[in-house]
Formats: structure tokens, C-alpha cells, sequence
């Protein structure tokens, strides 16, 4: 399986198409204040009289008025809201009331999170307007990527991409996660067209419903077109992670099925059978030149065997930041030397920044707010000193700025108005201005607000977890251990309450081995309020708990059965969901407890 050589590459799209969307982004993010200011413009006019604006603005003609005097006017008449405060309006509107209450557009889709951040799926708003900025995203980024990767016109995407199923509300509408809704979308087909590149699998492969059938056929189909897939993909870093791991253990039935033509039976959807059968002829050189690979790459542990299988791919592309970097010396085992670029910043709720240096490590990639997708205010965080009497800890708020505002080296909380129909939404992600790309700033997510650990006066956040899982994970590798996935939860039921984390792990290690991986997780929490409360014991020792081996994919399978997509789905990093609980305790091998403070 050799590389193919790139003869006639224009990127992911013709140069003309290429420099007018990079000129477009130049132009509105030199432009950034007003651009901004037209943009909060455009929501408020489209949207005015529905019943949440009229709340505040009553019946104030905002038409006339001058842009910034308007946006002056919004800050300081409509309050800062969180998902909670939307809650009722949007249960309104799944019930079936078409009055005009967040939107003068009439919604008949609303989107739902994975629910694995707060342990719930949220409901929020979907338009045309949500499925025509992912567009726009994608055709940027792309174009930013061909500058330093260029691709084959024509080439092929091996995605690990998912639907979940679509509900109906009571109110008759369409609900189901934001990437399904997209991948529906006329705006998904265009995006190939594009940008020249085509997924390997069929509508029937990535509407299926059973991921584990999905992901089966992928790989299946991704290998048949080895000689052309340019580039892996996927929503979430987890999702590539996942599918390899489920290689390593089908590899075999996939060489049998492209050497004969068939497929496995473990396949039993009707419509996804069909369409894959349709596209597969026996092949049994190409299976004896996978076989081989494999063989040999079995020995090494599955080193580097993503460019062994598809020579032709110029990078992994993926979102690999936040809870997604744990999974990263992973991939980057899958991987080797082909490089890791990671996708864009957004959420359910709408898109944020695009990469536009797509050669930078996951680690220090920066996200270029795009000012035309919503208007974006940014309220400033200070750490506070830490009182030891008080139980309220964390950030100093200060009043929320507009994107012309912003510092660099500054840490602010984002707030979003949606021409979806959120106003002032706290979206709840803490993210540091890092640079500016023109006048636009390039934010570094740090880490989200709710995800904390906490017991007493302590308050350690997913970035804090995430230090100390990797401290305690290079003592395991250092004795052949790999760290497969890990969560967390704060144990206050049994006081002194205490941090329980979660680990499944991979090979032989020996007891002492784990002790040592406790305590190294224990003392790196350096938090002043959780030092203090453990040397006081008013926190009780770090409990690492080992689960037996396909603990995660027990997790995975119960979010999935909830209605959660594979593309969406995250390991919550923190949880007090009392089922997921039940699952980890039910599946723990082995416990330990720390001894760092002794």
C-alpha cells in the first residue's frame, strides 16, 4: 500500500473559491467592532416583537435607532440568562405553541446536547441559519487547512461520523443532536461538493442508528478506498480513538469481508446492509496486503498504523481540545508522525472561532472569533484569594464587555445572542484571549464552568482533573500501563467527603504501581482550598478506583441509548449521575486510597 502521488492538488477548494472566502474573513475581522455592531443589528431587527425581547423592550421602536446606540441600549435593558431561564420558552415552543417567542422564523427543529456535560440533554432553537454557518465554517477551515495541507480534488474523507435517532416533540417538531440535524441538511451534500472531498460511507452508514454497525462499516468502507482517503476525521477525537480500538478486535472479519466481497453478519440493519453490499466486490489482494499490515502492526501494539493502512492521508482532523486532549497520546500512537489538526470551536449552540493555523499541536491551537455568526460579549473573570470561612470560591465577575474589548491575556466567560433566539446566553465556557487575527481575537478554551470537582472549600476545575489524571497516567506508562478513559466524582455522602476517580486502564501493573498513580493524583491537585482541607482532613484521602475492561463502553452504550450521537458523545469528566455511578461501582475491580497526606 504505497503512497500515491499528488499530481494535480488544489486543496479542499478551487484557489478562486479559496481566496474569496479568506479575503470574506479578512475583510469582516479587520472590521471586527462594527461588524459586531451590525450583527446584534440584524438579530434584534429580525427578531423584533417576540414575546422574550418584549419583555425588556416593551414597546420601544428599535428600528430607527442608531446601531450602536441600540447595542448600547440591549446591554443595559436585557439581563445575562442561562440555559435555564430559555428553558420554559423553548418547552413552549417543542409543545407546539407557534406564537413568535424567541425567533419571528418559525422553528420546527430543535437541536439536543449530549447531555453529557450537565448528566441532561438541553433542548435549543435549530434554523437554516445553523446549518448554513457550519457550512461557512467548514469551507473556511478548509481553505485554511489547503494552504498547508493540500488535498486531491476528489479525494476521499474517512469520517467516523453519526446520526442519533430524531425524536418528535408533543408539539410535532423535529428533535435530535445538531450534527444529525446537519448531516440531513442540503448544506452537508454542498459541503462535499465544495469542498472536493467526498466521505467513504453512504447516507445509510451514518444514519443507521446502531453505532457499533456504523463504525464497523467506516473502517469497512475506508479501507476499500485506501488509495484514496486523504484525510481521517471525525466530530470528536473520542470517535477516532473508539473506532481503532474496535479495529484492533475486527480487523480480521474486515479482511475476510473485502477478500470475498461479503459482509459480516454482525450487520443486520436491512438499509445499511444493502448500501454497503452494493458498493464491495471481492478483493483479495488488497485484504492480503491489510492482513499483512496488521499482522505485523499487532506486534508493535497498532503503532503508526493509520498512514500504514492509508498512505495517501495528509492529517487526522478532529475537535481535540478540552475533554477531548486526554485521548491525544492516543491518537497520536494511531497516528505517528501524520499530523493532528484540530477542528473548530463551537457548541449546540452555535459556532464560535475557526483554526487558522491548522499546523499548530492540538495543544496550543487558537480559535478566531467569527463576528458575522452572533454577537458575542465576553464578561472578565479574576481568580479571587482564597477565603478559608467561606464556602463561595472561584471568579470575580465584572461587567461583560463587547469583542472590541477584550485583553490579551485576559480570561473571560463568552455570552452569546444567537440569530437563533438566545439573548445575553451565558454559554458557560471560560476561555482565554491568546492573540488577535486582525481585529477579532483568537480565544484558547480552557475549560468549562461547571465541570468542577469540589467537596468543601476546594474547586477544581476539568484542567485541573486533567493534570492530574496525566501525572498519575505517566507513572503507569512508565511501568507498561496505558490509560484507556477516566472519570470523576466528588463523594460527599460519607464525610470527610473525598475525590473518587475513575480509571480503566490497559495491561498488567502491580498494585503498588496503582497506590503510587493515587497519590500522584492526590498531590497534584494544588488548589489552595483543597491543600488545605486535605492537611486538615477535612477532605478525606483520593480514591482511585480500577473498572474492569469495556467499563466506558458500558457509559458509552447507556448516553447512546438516551439519544446521545457517537459524534457528539463526550466522557463526562465529573459526574453525580446516579446510574453512571451505579455502572462505575458495579464495574470497579480494585480500590485505592491515597496516601499523599500522611
Amino acid at each position: 500500500m504505497e503512497s500515491a502521488q499528488v499530481v494535480n492538488s488544489n486543496g479542499n477548494a478551487d484557489g478562486d473559491y479559496q481566496y474569496e472566502i479568506i479575503s470574506w474573513f479578512d475583510s469582516v475581522s479587520k472590521n471586527a467592532a462594527m461588524v459586531q455592531t451590525e450583527t446584534l443589528g440584524q438579530i434584534l431587527h429580525l427578531n423584533y416583537g417576540v414575546e422574550y425581547l418584549k419583555k425588556w423592550f416593551g414597546d420601544m421602536k428599535i428600528q430607527d435607532m442608531d446601531a450602536c446606540a441600540l447595542e448600547s441600549l440591549y446591554a443595559s435593558l436585557v439581563p445575562l440568562a442561562s440555559h435555564a431561564d430559555f428553558e420554559p420558552f423553548i418547552q413552549r415552543i417543542a409543545d407546539g405553541d407557534t406564537a413568535p417567542i424567541l425567533t419571528q422564523q418559525t422553528i420546527t427543529t430543535l437541536s439536543l446536547s449530549s447531555g453529557t456535560t450537565e448528566g441532561r440533554q438541553k433542548l435549543l432553537p435549530f434554523t437554516r441559519h445553523s446549518s448554513q454557518t457550519t457550512l461557512q465554517i467548514y469551507r473556511l477551515a478548509a481553505a485554511y487547512r489547503s494552504r498547508v495541507y493540500p488535498i486531491r480534488e476528489g479525494g476521499r474523507i474517512l469520517e467516523f461520523i453519526y446520526s442519533s435517532k430524531r425524536l418528535k416533540t408533543k408539539g410535532g417538531l423535529t428533535a435530535g443532536t445538531a450534527t444529525t440535524h446537519y448531516y440531513a441538511s442540503e448544506e452537508f451534500n454542498i459541503k462535499q461538493e465544495k469542498t472536493k472531498s467526498f466521505t467513504c460511507s453512504p447516507q445509510e452508514v451514518i444514519f443507521g442508528g446502531d453505532y457499533k454497525q456504523s463504525t464497523y462499516c467506516h473502517l469497512l468502507l475506508g479501507l476499500l478506498f485506501w488509495d484514496e482517503v486523504e484525510l481521517i476525521a471525525s466530530t470528536f477525537a473520542y470517535s477516532i480513538v473508539q473506532a481503532f480500538a474496535s479495529f484492533e478486535e475486527q480487523w480480521e472479519e474486515i479482511c475476510s469481508d473485502i477478500k470475498d466481497g461479503t459482509l459480516s453478519s454482525r450487520i443486520t440493519l436491512p438499509r445499511m446492509r444493502k448500501a454497503v453490499l452494493d458498493i464491495i466486490s471481492p478483493n483479495p489482494c488488497l485484504a492480503s496486503q491489510i492482513e499483512a499490515i496488521c499482522r505485523d502492526s499487532k506486534a508493535s501494539n497498532w503503532y503508526g498504523i493509520v498512514p500504514r493502512l492509508w498512505p495517501n492521508a495528509k492529517y487526522v482532523y478532529s475537535i481535540m481540545t478540552g475533554s477531548m486532549q486526554p485521548y491525544l497520546k492516543k491518537l497520536r500512537h494511531y497516528a505517528v508522525s501524520l499530523p493532528l489538526v484540530s477542528a473548530d470551536y463551537g457548541s449546540t449552540e452555535g459556532w464560535i472561532g475557526v483554526n487558522l493555523d491548522p499546523c499548530l499541536p492540538p495543544e496550543d491551537v487558537t480559535f478566531a472569533v467569527i463576528p458575522t455568526f452572533s454577537y458575542f460579549e465576553f464578561i472578565p473573570l479574576y481568580k479571587k484569594k482564597q477565603d478559608l470561612t467561606s464556602s463561595t470560591v472561584g471568579y470575580i465577575e465584572d461587567e461583560p464587555v463587547p469583542l472590541s474589548q477584550v485583553k490579551l491575556g485576559q480570561e473571560y466567560e463568552l455570552v452569546l445572542t444567537t440569530f437563533t433566539g438566545l439573548y445575553r446566553y451565558r454559554l458557560g465556557d471560560v476561555v482565554e484571549v491568546a492573540g488577535f487575527h486582525n481585529g477579532t481575537p483568537k480565544l484558547n478554551f480552557i475549560f468549562r464552568r461547571e465541570l468542577i470537582l469540589t467537596v468543601n472549600i476546594d474547586k477544581n476545575t476539568e484542567n485541573d482533573l486533567q493534570l492530574a489524571v496525566g501525572r498519575g497516567s505517566e507513572v503507569l506508562s512508565k511501568y507498561g500501563g496505558e490509560l484507556v478513559d477516566f472519570t470523576s466524582h466528588a463523594e460527599v455522602m460519607h464525610q470527610p467527603g473525598h475525590y473518587m476517580i475513575y480509571w480503566e486502564i490497559k495491561g498488567e501493573v502491580e498494585e503498588r504501581v496503582l497506590g503510587e498513580c493515587c497519590g500522584v493524583m492526590d498531590a497534584s491537585f494544588v488548589d489552595h482550598g483543597y491543600v488545605v482541607s486535605r492537611r486538615t482532613n477535612s477532605i478525606g484521602p483520593l480514591e482511585l478506583c480500577i473498572v474492569e475492561t469495556g467499563t466506558f463502553n458500558k457509559v458509552l452504550d447507556y448516553f447512546i441509548g438516551n439519544g446521545a450521537a457517537l459524534g457528539q458523545f463526550k466522557t463526562p469528566r465529573c459526574t453525580n449521575n446516579h446510574i453512571l455511578l451505579r455502572i462505575l461501582n458495579l464495574c470497579t475491580i480494585k480500590r485505592f486510597h491515597s496516601t499523599a497526606y500522611n
